[in-house]
């Protein structure tokens, strides 16, 4: 006769009927990683952005206990999302975003069934247990967590990798008053000499001890980075308008990931390629139209119609001239810098 299932058990079969295919328990134990990313801090490797040094905030990330002092256990959540060779090829001159970015933002999509576990968890439970769950949200070292939780392993893209999903999943942590039954830590390397990332990276941003320069990698110019792309890495960015999957997308890896993913993130309509033309003619009001809900709202207006102008100068596309042309005149100055320097690229190449 079977045993009845632990309450970890039940906890995790809940959050496989919620989506995330990957579920895991460790410790709120310090993270492994504590020291290195100290040091990382400490190289500048984060760029403009500050919030990552905040004293307070590297001292959580050191220890989940300054976050929930009852906390006994971390329950580490992956939920996939589309794979970009779901995509065929578009005519026009297009740009490319991000895979993780082509649906709803998984702030908004996660936090709902991130509740909706800790109710169960609490229902489950008999009691109110405390907690705090983040997404890319909170002060938590989130991919050492998840390699402690069995659910993968850091990858020289600094990626968490599944031996069998690859990499295309976003991460969710709960930090729970709750005592859990940990898994194994995943501990083997499945890169072994494979340098496929490094190689392809066109900025060189990812070092050899498993980390990135952040202000050289295209997500940062493209996302966090508010101010003008260096321009000795503009023609570096290629098509990218938002975000950057070239390091995962060589992965052998991700041979094994899914085409689809959850269905919050499938493809909304112009998204995964723009036609980069038309956007270069989004006012204030039809980006937030378009982008309503979508994670290209961080870049915002300015952020996104300067990362298109570069990829028009990157497309050697005559057509893009009289589209950069009208860009002189926006109002955004961060727009009309980067315009201009499209413009003579493309004027340039036409000589």
């Amino acid at each position: 006769m079977d045993s009845p299932p632990s309450l970890t058990q039940t906890i995790k079969a809940e959050a496989q009927r919620l989506g995330f295919s990957l579920t895991g328990v460790t410790t709120p134990d310090p993270p492994p990683h504590a020291a290195f990313y100290a040091r990382w801090l400490a190289d500048g490797r984060h760029g403009s952005m500050g919030y990552l040094a905040e004293a307070r905030a590297r001292a959580r990330r050191a220890d989940p206990r300054l976050i929930l002092p009852e906390c006994r256990s971390i329950l580490v959540l992956g939920i996939p999302y589309d794979s970009p060779s779901s995509l065929e090829d578009k005519p026009g001159t297009r740009g490319k975003v991000a895979a993780y970015a082509w649906g709803e933002d998984y702030h908004l999509a996660l936090a709902g069934k991130l509740s909706a576990l800790v109710t169960f968890i609490e229902t489950a439970a008999g009691r109110p247990v405390p907690n705090r769950w983040y997404t890319d949200t909170g002060p938590v070292l989130e991919r050492d967590l998840a390699q402690r939780a069995g659910l993968g392993w850091i990858g020289k893209n600094s990626c968490l990798i599944h031996p069998k999903k690859g990499s295309y999943f976003l991460l969710a942590e709960i930090l729970l008053g709750l005592e859990l039954e940990p898994d194994l830590p995943f501990t083997t390397d499945h890169c072994g000499s494979c340098t496929r990332c490094l190689d392809a990276c066109p900025t060189g941003c990812i070092l050899p001890d498993r980390s990135l320069d952040a202000r050289r990698c295209i997500s940062y110019l493209t996302i966090e980075l508010k101010d003008e792309i260096p321009i000795d890495l503009r023609d570096k960015t290629g098509d990218w308008v938002f975000g950057c999957d070239i390091c995962q997308q060589v992965c052998p890896w991700n041979r094994f990931a899914a085409k689809n993913g959850d269905p919050a993130f499938a493809p909304r309509r112009g998204v995964p390629q723009p036609d980069l033309i038309e956007e270069l003619s989004l006012t204030p009001e039809t980006f937030n139209r378009k982008f309503k809900n979508s994670p290209v709202k961080r870049a915002k207006r300015r952020g996104y119609l300067r990362n298109v102008a570069v990829a028009l100068g990157n497309s050697g596309d005559p057509a893009a001239i009289p589209a950069l042309e009208r860009a002189l005149d926006d109002p955004e100055p961060l727009v009309r810098e980067h315009a201009a320097w499209a413009l003579k690229k493309l004027k340039d190449e036409e000589r």
